[in-house]
């Protein structure tokens, strides 16, 4: 695999640095995550898929100790702590980076390791509200909305910190240097809400939130429920293809407003929604599959892995104890990602066969488990 040979060291964290982590294993990195003591904690990650897992206690002199000693055969290490936490255990950049230059040092956090709020704690929504992206997000006349804590913990954090990291590999490749990724939550997010930014002169978010093309305002751009108590979701933006959607509705395009008419679209939702809710939907899916009316079904997690075009990719995979999954994306032609089929790891499972991996002795091993790691 691609990231095959790669080893890295994951401080056991919440939601988005596991997701970083999974990223890094499902390509072929060897990702041990490093759990507290288990008898002192509760394993928390559900994206432990194809990692192994060391326990430690880094706020005891044996358990930093032994963290420094991993990171000098390991490749990347992430860590998810607020800004400072590292130093005060002796394991902050500076301090691993001069022993083993070649190390990536991946901090993930909210705030980033500078600025006003950078010890301050939060979460997506936080994140998503001092990125400027959750101003965007609602219905007209009602409160910006988080959709659930996808854009800043997993997207603008987990996918970042894991892209920030393969390209300080790539780099190294060429000058033989490690170097530190702070990737912020807050600024991941806000990247990924570059369009926003460069599109505001194209006329897309002239009016307010919840009135515009891309944000619930269109009747063309929106879901729609159905007979059955089920939802489609529209986005027939190009003419040609709310053409096709119109045709779908059984509506004569010559008598409906222009498709652009902003003063008759909430008429037309209405006209729209009281369409959609005639037929299950089931029925509207026969009537739009294999067009470009840009019509699809709304589905629920149960229902996602067994749609037939899903199928055919293989989308979703199953693991030993028939749990499924998204299978990692994007694929590669050559060395495609081949996720590990075992289930996800119990906190300190494999701590004595790690340690002995990365050169510790059997005796090394059995005083620090005197010493309660």
């Amino acid at each position: 695999m691609a990231l095959s040979g790669v080893r890295v060291l994951e401080l056991a964290g919440l939601a988005p640095s596991p997701l970083c982590g999974m990223i890094l294993a499902d390509f072929g990195a060897q990702v041990v995550r490093v759990d507290r003591s288990p008898r002192s904690a509760m394993n928390t990650d559900v994206q432990g898929r194809g990692k192994r897992s060391l326990a430690i206690d880094l706020k005891r002199g044996p358990g930093a100790a032994a963290l420094r000693r991993l990171c000098l055969r390991a490749d990347v290490l992430v860590e998810p702590f607020r800004h400072g936490v590292m130093e005060k255990l002796g394991l902050g950049p500076k301090v691993l980076l001069q022993e083993n230059p070649k190390l990536i040092y991946a901090r993930l956090t909210g705030f980033g390791q500078s600025g006003r709020y950078a010890k301050s704690a939060g979460h997506d929504i936080n994140y998503l509200a001092l990125s400027g992206v959750l101003s965007k997000l609602g219905r007209k006349d009602e409160n910006p909305y988080a959709p659930v804590n996808l854009l800043a913990d997993f997207a603008g954090g987990g996918v970042m910190c894991a892209m920030g990291i393969i390209m300080a590999l790539y780099e190294r490749t060429k000058s033989g240097k490690g170097q530190v990724v702070d990737a912020s939550m807050v600024e991941g997010a806000a990247y990924l809400s570059s369009f926003l930014w460069k599109s505001q002169n194209l006329g897309l978010w002239n009016r307010f939130r919840g009135e515009n093309l891309l944000d619930s305002g269109a009747p063309f751009y929106e879901t729609y429920k159905t007979l059955d108590g089920k939802f489609m979701a529209v986005g027939a933006i190009e003419p040609q293809f709310y053409e096709q959607l119109v045709k779908g509705l059984e509506l004569d395009l010559d008598k409906l407003p222009s498709q652009l008419s902003f003063s008759d679209w909430p008429e037309m939702k209405k006209m729209f929604a009281a369409i959609f809710s005639k037929k299950t939907q089931a029925e509207w899916c026969r009537i739009f599959d294999g067009t470009d009316a840009c019509v699809t079904p709304v589905l629920s997690l149960d229902e996602v892995a067994l749609h037939q075009h899903n199928k055919e990719r293989g989308s979703f995979i199953k693991n030993d104890q028939e749990e499924i999954s998204p299978r990692p994306s994007p694929l590669l032609s050559r060395t495609p990602a081949t996720p590990s089929p075992r289930r996800d790891p119990f906190i300190g499972e494999h701590t004595e066969e790690i340690l002995l991996e990365f050169g510790f002795t059997k005796e090394e091993i059995a005083k620090l488990h005197s010493e309660k790691l």
